[in-house]
């Protein structure tokens, strides 16, 4: 598995360079003034979210990371060299935790972020000569930096997110509305990472949609790595519930989509305490049959009235296979996602 969206690391900030205690000695001045440099800067821990980093997968075998300490200030007043700060790129939607578990930083834009700054460089003996002390023989040692075990955990940043039982048809889906290429098969949790694609619509303008697997009964529990994923969620707008309208295996469609709303309920009241969370429950959904390519067209009209009677919802209907209804599908997602961003 390749995509890692949790990890635990330590990293450290630089210690600042010693001053240090010299005094010049010349020719015609064998004892001359002070003359020691002050030590250099130690280096800082800084976050980079890069959008070419789309996992913590580069965290996986290494688990320290330290910054530059600075260098020792010398005579002839050189100041020793600042160290190297640690860049550590992450993806956009990396959350910064701390020992506690408490949110440090949400790393959502690109740019920098300041973590841990380097310990400061000592002085140097040149510094502390005063009218009465012209010959100062102390020096200031460097700061420590500082060292913090953090945890990093990732969740997807995406406009859509396509929710379902495995073998709803969500990567099919995926791959037919964007350039991602999941990997399909007929048979459970197929996915067992989320795939994101980007979505034209309309010209220049482009939405992301977030496959996210792992949903099953009990998975805000674990249950099939469900809460791995269902954070995944927590950033998106707009969910399409995709059920399989084939209801092979015996399975029942409209049951499928109250077990994965039971899910998304049961989540919720796990992070209610948490400070600025938006229920996945309130978010608004899409209601999407798949798979209708295998079903008559009686069946499809039961189908529909089953869901309108049963839970009041005027379910969608498509074959992500063949792409029927898939087109109408994409202009209503895009037209939710852009006036969202109007609002």
């Amino acid at each position: 598995m390749k995509f890692v969206d949790e990890i635990t690391i330590t990293v450290s900030s630089g210690k600042g360079g010693a001053g240090a205690v010299s005094f010049r000695r010349e020719s015609m001045e064998p004892r001359g003034g002070p003359d020691g440099g002050d030590g250099g800067r130690g280096g800082s821990v800084i976050f980079r979210v890069n959008p070419q980093v789309n996992s913590l997968l580069s965290f996986r075998f290494k688990k320290k990371f330290a910054a530059e300490n600075g260098q020792n200030g010398s005579g002839r007043n050189m100041s020793g060299a600042a160290g190297a700060d640690l860049i550590i790129e992450v993806p956009a939607g990396t959350v910064v935790k701390g020992e506690s578990g408490e949110i440090l930083f949400d790393l959502n834009e690109l740019g920098d972020t300041l973590f841990l700054g380097g310990g400061r460089g000592g002085k140097g003996n040149a510094f502390f000569k005063t009218s009465v002390n012209q010959a100062p023989e102390r020096a200031q040692p460097g700061e420590p930096g500082e060292t913090r075990e953090i945890s990093l955990e990732l969740k997807l940043i995406a406009d859509v997110g396509v929710i379902g039982y495995p073998n709803a048809g969500k990567s099919t889906l995926i791959s037919r509305i964007s350039a991602a290429r999941p990997k399909i098969a007929d048979y459970p949790f197929t996915t067992l990472a989320p795939n994101l694609g980007v979505v034209p619509f309309e010209g220049e303008r482009t939405f992301v949609v977030a496959d996210i697997p792992g949903l099953v009964p009990g998975a805000h529990r674990g249950v099939g790595l469900g809460t791995q994923f269902l954070r995944h969620i927590e950033r998106t707008n707009l969910f399409v519930h995709l059920v399989d309208a084939s209801e092979s295996g015996g399975r029942d469609a409209h049951q499928d989509y109250l077990d994965i709303n039971h899910e998304l309920r049961e989540y919720d009241k796990s992070k209610a305490d948490m400070e600025g969370y938006r229920p996945l429950a309130t978010r608004p959904q899409l209601v999407v049959l798949n798979k209708i390519d295998v079903l008559s067209e009686d069946r499809r009209h039961e189908l529909k009235e089953k869901f309108k009677r049963a839970s009041g919802i005027d379910a969608r209907m498509i074959s992500a296979v063949s792409g029927q209804g898939v087109r109408d599908l994409l202009f209503e997602m895009g037209s939710l996602v852009f006036g969202a961003k109007h609002d």
